[in-house]
Order: structure tokens, then C-alpha cells, then sequence
């Protein structure tokens, strides 16, 4: 099992107050990481960091606004500083909007690109720079199977996780050679708290469920065992790959 090891290795996770940001900080800390959890709700962070306590890894967090270029730079110099490198980076945080089309206005828009697309690119060049000294590192990024196949009144989320997996493409190409890997994991629709209200609308489930061959929505720890394998020895000579983690979304 050697080669699913990845115990000291240090990992920043966006998006770690809640939801899969926060299943995969704790999965990662468990699995024998150091773990600095970044979010915008200090509230969440505070409960995120007790728990990565209880589980005897190092952990730090920081509150902030991934749209803050120079903010999330600042913490990886932290974070280098403070363990001395940095193994991984996982983009998890993001936001939707579900709205029809016509209705969508330049600052809805804007919002979802700019948290789904431009600040998740902008982590992604502050930890190739932490990484390319090290020559070594891997990068796990947030798509979705909105970013395969469409889906109506998500056309800004769409885009951007269209647009998430062919930059996880195009990083893994150029940072290559320094050993950087870089791979994005694509899941269907994901059961957690902050969505159990949409998924409570019995027609909404129907049609979704209708499109899932396994029957069933994601659950968190879906996707954190698929991170966990990117994170790990095992997927070395992986990169530039989209993992789909969909119940089968995407082959019908």
C-alpha cells in the first residue's frame, strides 16, 4: 500500500470550510498530511481546524478571499515557511448559479468566472511557485461534468469548469518538466449539506437521478478517494487528466 502513502505531505485545500472542501482537509489530515485549509468563513474555519486537530496532523487555516491575488500568494509563502514545502494543492472552492440564461447579468456572471476560473488559476501559479524549486508537486483541480456536458440554466458554471479542465490541460503540458502534475476531478452532482434543499425538490431528483446509470448521487467521500489517489505515489505518471467521478454521467 506503499504506493497510496502520502503521509507527510503538506496540502492546501480551498474551499475547506464546508462541503467537499472540508471532507477532503480532514481526509488528507487523516491519511497523514499537513493541512492548511483556506476559506472565507472564519466561522467554519474555526470548526475546520479543531477537527484537523483531533486527528494529530499539523494543520493551519486562512481566512480569505481567493479573489485576492496577492492574499492566497501570501499564505503559500506561509505555509512554505512554515513546513518548508508544498506538496499539493487542491482547488476545491467554487460557486454556482442557477439561473436561466437570459436572465443573467454581467456581475452574476463575473462572480462565477471570476471564483471558479481566474482565481483558481491565480492558486495554481502561486503553488507552481512554491513547487518548480522543488521540482516536484501535484495540483488537483474542481471540475464537474458541467464542464463535459451541458445543463440548463448553468451557463456561467458551465464555462468555467469548460474552461477549468482544458487550464488543468494546459498546466500539466508547461509545468511538466518540473515535475509538477496537474489533474482535475470531475464529479456528477454531490450530496452535502449546503444542497440538501435542492436536492429535497422530488421532480429535480426524478430528472437527475433518471441520468445517473448508478442510481445514486455522489457523496463526498466519493470524491476525496479520488483525490486521495491523485495526491498519492500511485498516480505519479498521471497528469493532464480529467477524472470523472459521475456514477456513469457521461457515458450515456
Amino acid at each position: 500500500m506503499g504506493a497510496f502513502d502520502i503521509s507527510g505531505q503538506v496540502a492546501i485545500v480551498t474551499g475547506a470550510g464546508q462541503g467537499i472542501g472540508r471532507a477532503l482537509a480532514t481526509g488528507l489530515a487523516r491519511a497523514g498530511a499537513s493541512v492548511a485549509g483556506v476559506d472565507l468563513q472564519q466561522d467554519k474555519l474555526k470548526e475546520l481546524e479543531a477537527e484537523l486537530c483531533s486527528t494529530g496532523s499539523p494543520c493551519a487555516t486562512f481566512a480569505l478571499d481567493l479573489r485576492d491575488v496577492k492574499a492566497f500568494a501570501a499564505a503559500v509563502d506561509s505555509v512554505k515557511e512554515r513546513w518548508g514545502h508544498v506538496d499539493l494543492l487542491c482547488n476545491i472552492a467554487g460557486v454556482n448559479l442557477h439561473k436561466d440564461s437570459v436572465d443573467v447579468t454581467e456581475e452574476e456572471w463575473d462572480f462565477v468566472l471570476d471564483v471558479n476560473l481566474k482565481a483558481l488559476f491565480f492558486c495554481c501559479q502561486a503553488a507552481a511557485r512554491a513547487m518548480i524549486p522543488q521540482k516536484r508537486g501535484k495540483i488537483i483541480n474542481m471540475s464537474s461534468t458541467f464542464g463535459v456536458v451541458g445543463f440548463p440554466q448553468r451557463a456561467a458554471y458551465c464555462a468555467s469548469k469548460g474552461a477549468v479542465s482544458l487550464l488543468t490541460k494546459a498546466l500539466a503540458v508547461e509545468w511538466a518538466p518540473h515535475g509538477i502534475t496537474v489533474n482535475a476531478i470531475a464529479p456528477a452532482a454531490v450530496f452535502t449539506p449546503a444542497r440538501a434543499q435542492l436536492f429535497s425538490d422530488p421532480a429535480f431528483m426524478e430528472n437527475l437521478l433518471r441520468r445517473l446509470p448508478l442510481g445514486r448521487l455522489a457523496q463526498v467521500e466519493d470524491v476525496v478517494n479520488a483525490a486521495l489517489y491523485l495526491a498519492s505515489p500511485a498516480a505519479d505518471f498521471v497528469t493532464g487528466h480529467v477524472l470523472m467521478v459521475d456514477g456513469g454521467w457521461t457515458a450515456i
